[in-house]
């Protein structure tokens, strides 16, 4: 399909309503899709003037009336309206001009609260305006017009301004609200029953594996290697500087690919088997087409396309890491990864039509990397909604941890971000190329603000930039075969990718990054040489805690002039260019391995606030093993998530602190995070002037935060008190998460409460089980529950609470809703009641111990068994008995449930899981695909009419039969060995 794709951002309210005028005539995705939305003059005037403003508009078959009646029915908001996150209080029912009311949004997936004022209501518009964190202003507007020939024009107009998110910022907040307008024009025109958006785009095409190439000859090691061996053949980086004229992010990224190719010495690439990724821009977005775009530009036809998520540092690396994979695996032969921002350009001169792009997208790119929300309510609450706020929290809990003074913390980080500067001097991609001193990053100036402490402007990622970097990478018998000489291969060696416990506030110590940690063990243990021996290393530097913090992780000096831990001089001075940042990292690294042959590379990368890591590791050697992509954060061994609250009374131990900085360099608030005596984590947020400047002047690491009607601090510099209580409270985790090779063993851990589950429970089950479907070398779960009982079910006291155990994405009791694809067996003791009964049937086998109990006790507490209790027993039993169960409540002993064919088998009490393992090792050594495939046969032929039954199982079957996984298994049985299944 043809797509035209505009996205309008914008810094002044002129150059906002010049914007506007310039883009009526071009919709976003073809005037020819009916029913897409497109971009449109605002038709709202707002009382306030707005430095972004923006308007999106869609036909509906609906009459205005109709339309006018959704656009008022607040209580259905969540069904349509994508920023819409819940209403601290009842929705309005009724309004007027000049009612107030607040709303709770997420805007970039982070959690807001806005106060609204109704500031125009007519019988086909509404208008409202209000305030939202750090000072921002925003409005939107709803209109509805007769259509020329039928239906009706919905319109929504939007407007936002910030102080505190000027310049590219507040750009990019901007942009995101526009996509999330599209988005709910989208839901609004399905929630009024007209069909989808007819530009949707189809899913992506599997691959076909040719079969393997003979091996290849490397002529400079003198080995033979894998033909389908990733080798990094080409690295392009450009920078360019506003003064000679405007550039947008895509024409920055086709040039870096460009300079990519021609590096590799190989202008064009094939038309087949040949991948094209991206990173998405922000300065400018493309949304799901930017892959598309990028290969229409460098005339690749036919390619396959990939993209990181919307938002994350880490995605350069997890695109190549996964491009690598798929080379390894005989899936494509070529992969260009480029990505681009122009933020400098559009401070300077702003956007025009240039910047559009027309393109055919034929379908939805492979997405990598996670979009999920970056802060929690109690964050929320505070305003740590940015990462400056962050890393000076993690900074300060940093140097907490090591011990160090206020003094002697800052001439570290100092003397760290002036090594970068040197670095940065030398880099002719770099875009301050200064060398400066440790006084000169340190001192706050007029130039050299103070932003959070301890940070000056000069120790933060610098985003106003104009840069683009790619790389280009083949499968060695690709690059052979288009002769790309072998001098200029790097091999991939390995990449490996993992997330911190995701909420900041709910890490166990903020001053730690152990994602990181195992990030480098697995790297180690799959290289068979410790990480830390690269001789070229790039480590994310948005700010100096990322640096120190990974190094820390990584066994890496500091301070080694030999071995600095950047190639480029980092996100300060070399260029912050927000998701495509590692992009420059590998192919500064990738240079520097090439000019040094025989040596080792790494780069790594991170995303939000040091929440989502990745790396990468290159060498001019060959790989001594197959390269893999290792997905390390699904067994990491985390303990229990700390709880948070932004409301107490009482004392606390401060943990960390940071003072913020208005935008003219003054003093504007406090935040600290403190712990309680058990552990929990309270943060707090202070514009006390007095408190401020006692923050400034003392190290307030180990003091006495007390909130008694005021937040007093007293005390301060006791790092070890803060410490003993870090290390003193590390708690069981609700779900003990147990990992056996391919085995993955999920355990309840509620005994005190028969092991019901709350929602804490509910996410942390919910998480474990994507972790388990995620995992490559996963191939069947076992749940079971600690103490004399399974589960019995939904934790009644925090439901009366209003904390009902409803994870986002499987539903009920985080698991019901959704169950893995893979297999998992249910390992039952005791009493399965209720929910735990409704689980056990989410599980696709069970084993249960011979004096357990299944029930649904629900009508008898005037309920219905909804998360599945009664909907599978009448898919698996007689209507009499599913009746007699559903209607009895009462419970029924393992032996007769057995019986009738519920359960796979009944064990000795106490040996439930010993028999689970058991049949557990019966499934582990089979196919992955062929056991994914066949659990969908069972879970699917229900619903297809007879005459096509097995035809529709021939369909699955086949993609196994085709597949990877086939050939090796007949091969592995004509040789007499075992399999080494892939899942491919």
């Amino acid at each position: 399909m043809r797509m035209k794709i505009r996205t309008f951002v914008s810094l002044a309210p002129s150059t906002a309503r010049a914007l506007v005028q310039s883009i009526l005539s071009t919709t976003q995705r073809g005037d020819s899709q009916s029913g897409s939305s497109h971009h449109a003059e605002p038709t709202m005037t707002f009382e306030r003037e707005f430095s972004h403003l923006f308007a999106e508009s869609t036909d509906v078959t609906a009459t205005p009336e109709t339309v006018m009646t959704h656009v008022l029915d607040f209580a259905n908001y969540g069904d349509w309206f994508t920023l819409h996150s819940g209403w601290p209080s009842p929705p309005p029912s009724s309004l007027s001009v000049g009612d107030t009311f607040e709303q709770n949004a997420r805007i970039m997936g982070t959690p807001v609260r806005l106060s609204w004022t109704v500031t125009t209501l007519t019988d086909f518009s509404l208008a409202i305006e209000g305030t939202g964190p750090m000072g921002a202003h925003a409005a939107i507007g709803i209109t509805a017009t007769p259509h020329n020939s039928s239906g009706t024009t919905v319109t929504v107009t939007n407007g936002f301004h910030s102080d505190a998110l000027k310049g590219p910022m507040g750009a990019i907040v901007s942009r995101a609200m526009r996509t999330a307008t599209v988005e709910s024009l989208a839901n609004f025109r399905t929630v009024l029953g007209d069909t989808e958006d007819a530009s949707a785009l189809p899913a992506r095409p599997k691959p076909t594996i040719p079969p393997k190439p003979e091996p290849v000859l490397h002529l400079p090691s003198g080995t033979t290697i894998d033909p389908w061996t990733p080798v990094i053949v080409g690295v392009g980086q450009v920078t360019h500087n506003p003064d000679d004229g405007s550039r947008d992010p895509m024409e920055l990224a086709v040039s870096a690919a460009q300079r990519a190719l021609d590096d590799a010495t190989h202008p064009t690439l094939p038309a087949q088997r040949t991948r094209v990724s991206t990173v998405p821009s922000t300065s400018w977005s493309y949304g799901d087409h930017q892959s598309a775009i990028l290969a229409n530009e460098l005339n690749i036809v036919s390619p396959d396309l990939a993209q990181s998520a919307p938002l994350g540092g880490d995605g350069p690396l997890r695109l190549v890491n996964n491009a690598a994979d798929a080379i390894t695996h005989g899936e494509i032969d070529f992969a260009v990864i480029s990505g681009a921002e122009a933020f400098a350009s559009l401070s300077r001169h702003g956007t025009n039509d240039t910047w559009n792009r027309d393109t055919t997208t034929p379908f939805a790119p492979l997405r990598l990397g996670s979009d999920r929300s970056g802060n929690n309510h109690a964050e929320e609450e505070t305003g740590l909604l940015t990462p400056t706020v962050m890393y000076g929290l993690m900074d300060t809990a940093l140097r907490g941890r090591l011990g160090h003074t206020i003094a002697d913390h800052r001439e570290k980080i100092t003397r760290l971000w002036a090594g970068f500067s040197t670095v940065a001097a030398n880099n002719p991609y770099a875009w301050i190329r200064e060398q400066l001193s440790a006084d000169d990053i340190g001192k706050p100036t007029e130039s050299n603000r103070p932003i959070a402490t301890p940070y000056t402007k000069l120790m933060t990622a610098n985003i106003t930039v104009d840069q683009g970097a790619a790389v280009v990478i083949a499968s060695a018998a690709a690059a052979h075969e288009a002769g790309i000489p072998q001098e200029q291969w790097v091999f991939v060696h390995a990449g490996a990718y993992a997330d911190e416990e995701w909420f900041v506030s709910e890490r166990h110590t903020l001053g730690e990054v152990p994602a990181i940690g195992a990030i480098g063990d697995a790297l180690t243990q799959h290289l068979g040489a410790p990480v830390s021996d690269a001789d070229h290393i790039d480590l994310y530097s948005c700010f100096p805690f990322a640096v120190y913090a990974a190094a820390r992780e990584l066994n890496l000096p500091l301070d080694d002039p030999k071995k600095p831990l950047t190639c480029t001089g980092g996100l300060t001075f070399a260029g912050g260019p927000l998701n495509n940042y590692a992009t420059h990292g590998l192919a500064s690294v990738t240079a520097a391995v090439r000019n040094n042959p025989g040596s080792t590379g790494l780069a790594t990368a991170l995303g939000w606030y040091a929440t989502k890591h990745a790396a990468t590791v290159v060498s001019t050697n060959p790989p001594r093993q197959q390269f893999r992509d290792l997905n390390v954060g699904t067994r990491m061994q985390r303990p229990a998530a700390r709880s948070v609250t932004a409301t107490h009374t009482g004392s606390a131990t401060v943990e960390t602190y940071t003072v913020t900085y208005s935008p003219d360099g003054a003093p504007e608030a406090v935040i600290f995070s403190a712990l309680l005596e058990d552990g929990t984590r309270w943060i707090s947020r202070s514009t006390d002037s007095e408190l401020i400047a006692q923050a400034l002047e003392t190290d307030l690491i180990g003091a006495t935060l007390d909130n008694r009607g005021a937040l007093t601090v007293e005390g301060g510099n006791q790092p070890d008190r803060v410490n003993t209580i870090i290390d003193s409270t590390v708690k069981d985790p609700l779900l003990k998460v147990q990992w056996e090779g391919p085995l993955c063993i999920l355990t309840l851990n509620r005994p005190e409460v028969r092991n019901a589950i709350n929602l804490e429970l509910a996410l942390a089950l919910e998480r474990a089980i994507d972790d388990f479907e995620a995992d490559s070398e996963a191939i069947v779960a076992i749940l079971t529950g600690v103490g004399q009982d399974f589960c019995t079910g939904m934790d009644l006291k925090a439901a009366a609470q209003g904390q009902y155990p409803i994870a986002p994405s499987r539903g009920l009791l985080g698991i019901t809703g959704r169950p893995p694809q893979k297999p998992i067996i249910a390992a039952v003791e005791g009493n399965a009641l209720a929910g735990g009964c409704e689980i056990a049937l989410a599980c696709d086998l069970i084993v249960a111990a011979k004096d357990a109990t299944f029930g649904l006790p629900e009508p008898k507490r005037g309920l219905v068994a909804a998360a599945g209790g009664v909907l599978r027993l009448a898919q698996r039993l007689p209507r009499p008995i599913a009746l007699e169960m559903a209607l009895t409540g009462e419970p029924i002993a393992a032996p007769r449930v057995h019986q009738l064919g519920l359960i796979n088998a009944v064990a000795r009490p106490g040996t439930a899981l010993k028999v689970a393992r058991e049949l557990a090792g019966k499934i582990a050594p089979n196919a992955p695909l062929s056991l994914q495939l066949s659990k969908q046969i069972v879970d699917e032929w229900h619903d297809w009419p007879t005459n096509e039954a097995y035809g529709r199982q021939s369909d699955i079957a086949s993609e196994a039969s085709f597949s990877a996984d086939a050939q090796e298994g007949i091969a592995a049985f004509d040789e007499k060995r075992t399999p080494n299944w892939t899942g491919r």
